[in-house]
Order: C-alpha cells, then structure tokens, then sequence
C-alpha cells in the first residue's frame, strides 16, 4: 500500500476530480486510517472497524470517480457495484456475497500482475532457450574433434550466432513447431460454466480433470509471444498470489456501491418494496463484517471499506435500515455541478476532455485549438441544460462535446488543413439546432 498523507491524496485527486472537497478530504482520512491501523499491534488492529462513508449527491458529480480514483491511487483492490442489481436471498438475482467474490478476482489480479513483473526477465531467459533448442536441436552425441561439424565447440559458435540473430529479429518469420499445455475445464466436459459452479466443486474438478497437449505451428515471433505467456504462468506461485490477494482484499479492499437509495422501501411495503427491504437486509452482515467462501479460500469482510452513494432525491438516508445507517458513520453531500465547475472541468483535469479530443484528432493530422470563449459557452450551454431538462452532471459534456465534434471528427482523415480553431461562434453554430429547440431532451439525451 503506498503511504501517502490525506493531503498528498487529495492532491492526486484533485488532478482528476473537480471540486467536492468535502468528500475527498473524507476518503483520504479513510484510506490514512487504513495505513495507521497496519502499524498497530496484532490485537488493537483487531479492534479497529473501517469507517465506511455515505456520499449523497446528484448523478454525474463525482462519487464513482473519487472511489475509483482512490483505489488506483492506493493500489488497492476495488469493485463497484449497483445495490439494484441484487435481490434478497431466495430470489432469482444475483447473491450480495458476490460482490466480496468479485472483490478477491480483482485482487487476484492485481498480485498477479505484480509477481509476474518479478518473473518476466526469467520467462524471457526461458523463451530464449526454448526457440534455440527449436531452432537448433541439441545433437544425440559430439564428436570428440574440435573441428568437426558435430562438436561441441562448433555447435556452441552456431548456437551464439542463432542467439544473437533471434535478438535482432532476423529469425521473426521462421516457423516452428511449439507443444503446449492445456488445463481442461468442467465446461468441455459438462456444458457448465465455473461460474455457475459450487466453489467446492470449481476446486475439485481443477485438481483432478486432466491436462491435454496440443502441437501447433508458428512463426518464430508468434510462438514467442505464446510460450512468454506460458513461462510466466509456471513461474508464478499461484498459491502465493492467491492468499496475498485474500489479505490485500480483507485489509485493503474497497467496495463501491452505487444506487443505495434505490433499495430504499417506501412507506407502505409491499412487492418490489420487500425485496428492496430484503436487498439491505442481506448487505448488512456483509457491511458489518461476515465471512465469505470464496473459490480462493474464506475471506472475513470486518475490515473492508464500503462506499456507497445515490442522490436519494426521493429517500432519504435515514430511511435506511437503522442497523445499516449505523455502518456508515461518515456522511458527505456532493455539490450540483456549476458552470465555473464545467469550465474547469472541461480544461483542468489530466484526462480533460478537451485533452482528449486533442489526442484524437492529432492522430488524423489535425491540430484542435480550443480558445477560453469555446469553453466558457460549452460550459454554459451544458449548464443550461441541465437545469432545463435531467441533471446528468458532468456526463452532459460527453453528450455535447461529441455533437459539436461530430463532422469535424467524420471528415477529419479527408481534411487538408491541419488546424481547427474552436471558438464560442463555431460552439453556437453547431449546437445552434438543439438550442433553438423548446424540447432540448429530444436531441440532448
């Protein structure tokens, strides 16, 4: 985990997210308090529960990006999930426990990118091994004599001269002949796919089902690539990256879940409202701490951290579940987005989208050059409607850019200048028909 201060996180955060300081300084306290828990003794540590975080605000304004940007930022495992998407337990959905299954796959991978990096320079030594001995096959016996074609001298000299032409790529289309390994599945066997299989039974059928080979025939630069990937699969220890995942998923884990207010009931309950009932129900042994089975191993979920969000316009928190209140003890409100933010928004942040359109275009040859009148009447435009018609936050600029940019982005390959100066009268001149429009929905959204 990367140590950084609260301060040092809201800065990272900052160089993507607009504004909403009172939700990153939240996050970053959170995410310090995980670091400081790690430097406890065994039994404190125990004893100290993450302080999961409710961030309530409209759509658009940032709450999925700040719990996605931190995870990057700490390197830890992270899923996001839409509580609407689950049903209480007898019903057909899907189970809440998946979420912490869906928690340790990304873990898995993570670690797993890890150790590979430690093992790639090896797996390159292999590989290199592997093609020469394709290449030039190791005789049955040497001749004694130093110069005879069949010593071990002068195929040494050969094997030198093999090696150094593989590094230059002069043998990249020479083809040979690889074997290759495969694992069977319960799906060639059964029709059923691992995921719709007990645990247990995953577990079982990978141990016991057999491996087949099968022989193919490539180029020198294909079977490269092919037995690369092979060589770092042996070479990682699997049980090592899965329970380092399992410890990196308990303590460090983040689950992100959106749309919490749509599985508020309503007052008077009855159908889908039950379920919804149901839905927070089965979340709150997993929020407050239960043990999962997972394929990998039993993974406690005491020590996970939580984010969950919605705009609960027509709910409120605190008609949540009171046991589920309680295990969010740290609330932020968002802001509505205005438009000094859509200005900074669409020019400040490392991944802007005016950047991006830029990055686009540079590929066809054509150099976009947006001037601060182009910005600031983007911004007002999107502004504006947003508070004519649904408030989509800052994805109502992803929705406008792309309308402006359309003919330039289809005729841009065919174009024979090179620069494109934007500017509020070629804003207005495209987007002249929808704001002419009294039904701006109908074009916008």
């Amino acid at each position: 985990m990367r140590e950084l201060t609260p301060r040092q996180i809201v800065a990272e955060l900052d160089r993507h997210i607009v504004g909403q300081d009172d939700a990153k300084r939240a996050v970053a306290i959170a995410v310090r308090n995980r670091w400081r828990r790690q430097q406890l003794d065994d039994e404190m540590r125990q004893e100290v529960a993450p302080k999961n975080i409710l961030m309530i605000g409209p759509t658009g304004v940032g709450k999925t990006e700040i719990a996605r940007r931190l995870a990057h930022l700490t390197e830890a495992p992270f899923i996001k999930v839409e509580a609407t998407k689950y049903t209480e337990v007898g019903y057909f959905g899907r189970d809440v426990e998946s979420m912490v299954r869906e928690l340790v796959e990304n873990g898995i991978g993570l670690v797993h990118e890890q150790e590979r990096a430690k093992v790639e320079e090896e797996a390159r030594r292999r590989v290199e091994q592997r093609l020469l001995d394709l290449l030039l096959p190791t005789p049955p016996a040497f001749d004694a004599s130093p110069e005879s074609p069949d010593s071990p001298e002068r195929f040494e000299r050969t094997r030198d001269k093999m090696r150094a032409m593989l590094a230059s790529g002069e043998m990249d289309q020479r083809k040979v002949e690889i074997q290759l390994e495969q694992k069977a599945t319960p799906m060639m066997f059964t029709g059923i796919g691992m995921e719709q299989m007990d645990v247990d039974l995953q577990g079982m059928f990978e141990k016991i089902l057999p491996r087949s080979t099968t022989r193919r025939e490539m180029t020198v630069s294909e079977a490269r690539r092919v037995l690369f990937e092979h060589e770092c699969d042996n070479l990682v220890n699997q049980e090592k990256v899965q329970s380092t995942a399992i410890e990196l998923a308990e303590n460090l884990g983040i689950i992100f879940v959106d749309e919490l207010d749509k599985v508020v009931a309503s007052e008077h309950a009855h159908g889908a409202d039950v379920s919804r009932q149901g839905v927070q129900r089965d979340l709150l042994p997993i929020v407050e701490g239960t043990t999962v089975q997972t394929r990998y191993g039993f993974v406690k979920t005491d020590h996970i951290l939580f984010i969950a969000a919605g705009a609960f316009h027509r709910a409120k928190p605190s008609d949540l579940m009171p046991e589920l209140q309680g295990r969010f003890p740290i609330r932020v409100e968002l802001n509505d987005l205005t438009k000094d933010d859509f200005v900074r928004i669409l020019t400040e942040p490392k991944g802007a989208l005016t950047k991006q359109y830029q990055a686009l275009l540079r590929t066809e040859g054509v150099e976009l050059v947006f001037e601060d009148d182009a910005v600031e009447s983007l911004a007002d435009f999107a502004f504006r409607v947003n508070q004519t018609t649904q408030n989509i936050g800052a994805r109502r600029l992803y929705t406008i850019m792309e309308r402006m940019l359309e003919e330039l982005s289809f005729e841009a390959p065919e174009m024979k200048t090179g620069r494109v100066q934007i500017n509020a009268a070629y804003v207005r001149q495209r987007l002249a028909e929808v704001s002419q429009d009294e039904d701006l929905s109908k074009f916008i959204l």
